[in-house]
C-alpha cells in the first residue's frame, strides 16, 4: 500500500483521528508495534515509578515549598512532591501528596512537563491551585514533611535540591503565558509505557506526509519503551523498522505530548501510560563523503521511501490539519517530554 493505494475514505478516517489527537482526546491502545517482546507490563514499584511533583502560586506569585522531614534532607525544602502508590490515579497522587506534605486541598489546572529516565523513572510536574486547607505548621509536623510555607524565590533558604528551580519558572512562564493547551491525563488503562507517535515528514513546499502502521487497519505507530534507553526512543525504533536506510541520515525529534493516557486502578494491570506524541523525522543535511568531508546535501523534500510493507506515508490533504501541523512542529506549543538520560 502506498500512498496512492490509500483510498480517501482511509485518509478521511485517519485525518479525523488526528484531529481528535490534536484536541487532547486519546483513545484506546489496540496494538503495540514495536518493542512489547523487550518490555514487561509496567507495576509500580516494582519496574515503574512515577513521581507526581505540584507547582502551586499565591496571588503574590510565590511558590509553594515544603521543609523535609526525611533524614537525608532534613530541614531542607523542596516542591511537593512524591511517588505514585498503587491503586492511585496521577492527580489523586498529586492531591494526597499536596494535603499531606502542605496541608491544602489543590485542584491540578495542567500539566507542565513530564521528565523520564526511561519508563522506569517518570515524573509528572504539573501546575496546581489552592482549593481548601491551611497551611501545614510546626505543630502539624511529621514524617511527611515539618511544615509548609510560601516561598518568594528572592530569600535565601536551604534546598534540597536546585532541579526544582527551572521547574517554578516554568510555571510562572505558563500562569502569565499559556504556551500549550491545558493537558491533564486522561483516564484510559495502559498495561506498558507506550509512545504513540505522531510522526510526520514536512515537505520543501509545505506538504506534510504521516507515517502510518498497516496492521490490523491504518493506525499511528506505537512502541514500548524499553529500561535501556530514553522512553522516547520508542519512535527511533519505530523510524529503524520503517526506514531502515534512511534511519541514519535522518534526524528523530520527539517534540512533545498531545495527551496523555494513564488508569492506575489495578495494579500491575493498569500502571501504564501512554504518551501521544508530535514526532518530527528531519533530514541531516549535512552528509559526509567517503574522506568523511562534509557535503552539503540539499534533499527531495519528500519523505524518505518506506522499506518495510508494514508501513505506509500519507500525505494530509486537509488543508485546516495541515496548517495546525505545521504550526505545532515549528512552535512546539505543546507539553514538552525531557529525557533526562
Amino acid at each position: 500500500m502506498s500512498d496512492m493505494e490509500v483510498t480517501e475514505e482511509q485518509r478521511s478516517q485517519v485525518e479525523k483521528g488526528l484531529e481528535k489527537l490534536l484536541r487532547g482526546e486519546g483513545s484506546e491502545v489496540e496494538v503495540c508495534d514495536v518493542g512489547l517482546e523487550q518490555s514487561k507490563p509496567a507495576t509500580l514499584r516494582k519496574n515503574v515509578t512515577y513521581i507526581v511533583c505540584a507547582v502551586v502560586f499565591n496571588d503574590k506569585e510565590e511558590v509553594l515549598m515544603v521543609q523535609e522531614a526525611r533524614q537525608d534532607c532534613y530541614k531542607q525544602w523542596y516542591l511537593p512532591a512524591g511517588r505514585v502508590e498503587a491503586g492511585e490515579s496521577l492527580e489523586e497522587a498529586l492531591k494526597r501528596e499536596v494535603k499531606e506534605e502542605a496541608g491544602f486541598e489543590c485542584e491540578p489546572l495542567t500539566l507542565l512537563l513530564v521528565q523520564e529516565q526511561g519508563p522506569q523513572w517518570i515524573r509528572f510536574i504539573y501546575l496546581a491551585k489552592v482549593t481548601g486547607g491551611r497551611i501545614k505548621d510546626l505543630s502539624a509536623a511529621d514524617g511527611e514533611s515539618l511544615q509548609a510555607s510560601w516561598w518568594d524565590k528572592q530569600s535565601v533558604i536551604p534546598l534540597r535540591g536546585r532541579d526544582i528551580l527551572p521547574l517554578i519558572e516554568c510555571g510562572l512562564k505558563y500562569r502569565r503565558d499559556p504556551w500549550h493547551p491545558v493537558t491533564l491525563p486522561i483516564d484510559l488503562s495502559c498495561r506498558h509505557v507506550l509512545q504513540r507517535m505522531l510522526l510526520v515528514f514536512t515537505g520543501t513546499e509545505g506538504q506534510i506526509w504521516i507515517l502510518l502502521s498497516k496492521s490490523p487497519d491504518l493506525h499511528l505507530p506505537t512502541a514500548a519503551a524499553v529500561r535501556t534507553h530514553a522512553v522516547t526512543w520508542a519512535a527511533n525504533m519505530v523510524v529503524q523498522e520503517a526506514l531502515p536506510s534512511a534511519y541514519y541520515d535522518h534526524e528523530v525529534h520527539t517534540l512533545g505530548v498531545f495527551s496523555l493516557q494513564h488508569n492506575g486502578r489495578q495494579h500491575g494491570k493498569t500502571d501504564g501510560v501512554c504518551f501521544n506524541t508530535l514526532v518530527a523525522l528531519v533530514p541531516d543535511y549535512v552528509q559526509r563523503n567517503e574522506d568523511g568531508e562534509k557535503v552539503e546535501s540539499t534533499g527531495t523534500g519528500r519523505p524518505p521511501p518506506v522499506e518495510n510493507p508494514r508501513y505506509v506515508w500519507v500525505e494530509v490533504q486537509k488543508q485546516t490539519l495541515r496548517e495546525t501541523l505545521l504550526e505545532k512542529t515549528k512552535t512546539t506549543a505543546i507539553l514538552p517530554l525531557h529525557s533526562l538520560y
